[in-house]
């Protein structure tokens, strides 16, 4: 067993290699993921997307059990809880996918693909995102204080947005876009260009795309802030999104029609980032170095809240959220049969 260190910046770094052959596995995978998408264009059956949910459901597990061994349980707890956010984020990030994919009327044969560019470009951003906070952090210890404020509001917006509101936002994208690129009336499979009476035009794909990019920012502005409040390990950073992708399109045709009647997942969430944003602050308290704040000192009565805290609030928020929404759904159907 290797022995593990503990980096200047507190979290234990675990061993160079594993963490190479970690991302050149998950990479991998996701390429036989997209290579089998578009190999074998086809709608999952109910059976084969829970298989695969589960089976990257039980990775993840794994993996982190794995880093628990080579790290310690704190680092394990980190990367547990980190997924667990970025999941419970990638799901109402589905939601929206689902708003556009309705839209937009993108032919269930070719969400598939619709769905992985979604994933690529979210983890491409993610990654990106990453090396920023990271970078950040390493320079700047007072951005937990912006990254606290920031997500405390995300909560807010989470809790109080509606469907209008992405609906508008994307509207103007919309618009936008046909103002300056000609685009057909019909799709053409998933081809992003065709020929329309011998010219070469966009297809409705390239604004389906790009509605799925815009989203993919704005999500990737909540998660990055949101994850940090739980590790400043970039590794585990990027573990966490990676794996909280993965059997994300699956999920999605799981799911199906349920997705917009998860009522009050979004409230769930919305704890969630709360929660953090305000762990965040506290942190900054602690490690408090503005000058015009108790005079470039820490703030000592600032508390540090646990990871194992961490992870139990938000396991607890996604569950009473689940079993709040399935309820709804059960009563929603009872008064529907009478």
């Amino acid at each position: 067993m290797y022995a593990a260190a503990t980096s200047s910046a507190g979290h234990v770094a675990l061993p160079v290699t594993f963490e190479i052959v970690s991302m050149v596995v998950l990479t991998l995978i996701l390429i036989a993921d997209v290579l089998l998408i578009f190999k074998r264009p086809h709608i999952p059956s109910a059976k084969e997307s829970t298989a695969w949910v589960v089976f990257y459901a039980l990775l993840a597990i794994a993996f982190g059990a794995i880093i628990g061994w080579l790290g310690n349980g704190e680092a394990a707890s980190q990367f547990y809880a980190g997924w667990l956010t970025e999941y419970s984020l990638s799901i109402d990030n589905l939601f929206v996918f689902v708003i556009i994919m309705s839209r937009f009327s993108v032919p269930r044969k070719y969400q598939q693909e619709v769905l992985m560019v979604g994933v690529i470009m979210a983890l491409v951003l993610r990654g990106i995102f990453i090396l920023a906070g990271a970078a950040l952090i390493e320079s700047f210890s007072a951005i937990f204080y912006l990254f606290g404020a920031f997500l405390i509001y995300t909560a807010y917006h989470q809790a109080f947005r509606s469907e209008s509101d992405d609906e508008e936002t994307e509207s103007k994208l919309i618009v936008w876009l046909r103002k300056r690129v000609h685009v057909s009336d019909n799709f053409d499979g998933a081809k992003v260009r065709t020929v329309v009476n011998g010219k070469k035009v966009f297809t409705p794909m390239l604004v389906v795309f790009a509605a799925i990019a815009m989203t993919d920012v704005m999500f990737a502005f909540d998660s990055i802030p949101a994850i940090f409040g739980i590790t400043t390990d970039p590794f585990i950073v990027f573990a966490a999104n990676v794996f909280a992708l993965m059997g994300l399109r699956q999920l999605y045709f799981l799911l199906g029609g349920l997705l917009d009647k998860l009522e009050y997942l979004k409230y769930g969430i919305a704890f969630i980032l709360g929660f953090i944003g305000v762990k965040l602050v506290a942190h900054a308290m602690h490690v408090n170095e503005l000058p015009f704040i108790n005079g470039g000192k820490a703030i000592e009565w600032a508390p540090e809240i646990s990871t194992n805290t961490s992870l139990a609030v938000i396991v607890s928020s996604i569950a009473v959220a689940a079993i709040a929404s399935a309820v709804k759904i059960k009563l929603s159907a009872k008064s529907q049969d009478k």
